[in-house]
């Protein structure tokens, strides 16, 4: 049955019911699975009910890449991407949503009533049909109605208050586009620098990567055997605590730092253009003067030290800095490791070049094969086996190419 399904995900055929035609007609696959033809039901429930012996699957065949000694470039490229889910934007649900989708159905309402008032007043067999049509319309829209004010209380019983009727587990996310989004997972994965294969995956249903770093790096180093892994990642990775938590790792994250500072769009000064010195504990402010530590306070779980001068209110750059009496820097209290992290990345500007061509071209390639409806199975648990057959296939599609099928089985038999 696995043969079946890696056989078919290779070839870009998912669907149970097309995999029992092939078992029929396909003599590549009458060879592999030695003229045995299940029916769609059974090689369906075989994916359904076997989802951790499948992730077991994918796994093993990672490992058995490191033992080919295909990792010795001890680097990995992590990205996440949105995945649609058998649920359609028209079945998913937010509080948002369903104020908007009241706001339409009532003005509808208002406008078949005005329409019904119109043929109303018309005569003749035409009108009146035409009456009759609208007011069914109308109590159509009215149950429409009902139905929406009463899922009002359980999208506001979920805990992210959001309700999918098809996949329950799929979530509301936005995309790169503007105004755009779609109703599906959030695919992370952790590629590898040297030959683009698949070392980790996981499948969330959170819209954002923030908290992935640390997870999806640990994966990788783990999965490739390797002592000190460098992770490259794009800004939506960035955490001044995911970033920390890769050094008991053995992780060096790369990744760009987002420039969120109010200051800097409003054409004024930036912290970044504050100079901090680590001997006398202070920063240096273009005006040339220095901001002394002043307190020590807590904002969301982080220790922060704040800095400022009382120079500020004679100084003549003043309006490029501040509004305020003085200009105020608050610095975490393991600012060092971003800082540290910052001159990586100088030092390799090239590091987001090769990460876009790493991690990026997978998921192209994936979504590809699994075509304009991506998952067709429903639940996080499933869709979590779904991509593992997705991530196997691909995997040994490229293996194949580096290696040649030969040396690739005989590794298998060993």
């Amino acid at each position: 049955m696995l043969k079946i399904y890696v056989y078919g995900y290779i070839n870009q055929i998912a669907s149970s019911r097309r995999l029992e035609r092939e078992a029929q007609r396909n003599v590549e696959m009458m060879w592999l699975v030695q003229r045995l033809a299940p029916d769609f039901k059974t090689i369906a429930d075989f994916r359904k009910d076997n989802g951790p012996p499948i992730r077991a699957a994918c796994r093993q065949f990672v490992a058995l890449c490191r033992k080919l000694d295909l990792f010795t470039h001890a680097v990995a490229a992590i990205d996440g991407s949105k995945f649609k889910a058998v649920n359609s934007r028209d079945k998913n649900f937010t509080k948002a949503k369903l104020k908007t989708r009241i706001e339409q159905v009532e003005a509808s309402i208002e406008r078949y009533l005005a329409a019904v008032e119109t043929a109303d007043r018309h005569e003749g067999e035409l009108a009146q049909a035409k009456s009759v049509r609208l007011k069914e319309k109308i109590a159509a829209l009215r149950e429409q109605m009902q139905a929406l004010r009463d899922l009002e209380p359980v999208v506001q019983a979920a805990p992210d208050q959001q309700l999918s009727l098809t996949d329950p587990d799929a979530r509301s996310m936005a995309t790169s586009g503007r105004r755009s989004g779609l109703v599906g997972y959030n695919v992370q994965t952790a590629v590898d620098a040297k030959h683009h294969l698949i070392v980790a995956h996981e499948v969330t249903n959170v819209g954002n990567d923030r908290d992935q770093l640390a997870n999806m790096a640990g994966q990788a180093k783990g999965a490739m055997g390797v002592e000190a892994l460098e992770a490259l990642a794009d800004r939506g990775y960035f955490s001044g605590e995911e970033v920390l938590a890769c050094g008991p790792l053995g992780v060096t994250p790369i990744l760009p730092k987002p420039l969120t500072s109010r200051a800097k769009a409003n054409g004024r000064f930036g912290k970044q253009d504050f100079i901090y010195n680590a001997q006398d504990n202070t920063y240096r402010c273009p005006a040339g003067e220095d901001l002394t530590w002043r307190y020590t306070t807590l904002k969301d779980g982080m220790t922060l030290h704040a800095f400022w001068t009382s120079k500020c209110g004679g100084c003549r750059m003043k309006a490029e800095c501040t509004t305020g009496k003085e200009r105020r820097i608050y610095r975490w209290e393991h600012e060092a490791v971003i800082d540290a992290m910052q001159e990586r990345l100088d030092r390799k500007p090239g590091a987001m070049r090769i990460r876009r061509a790493t991690v990026e071209h997978p998921f192209g390639t994936l979504k590809a094969w699994m075509g304009a409806t991506h998952f067709k199975m429903k639940t996080l648990e499933k869709v979590k086996t779904e991509m593992s057959l997705h991530v196997l296939a691909y995997n040994l599609k490229r293996v194949i190419a580096i290696l040649g099928p030969g040396p690739l089985m005989e590794a298998m038999r060993a």
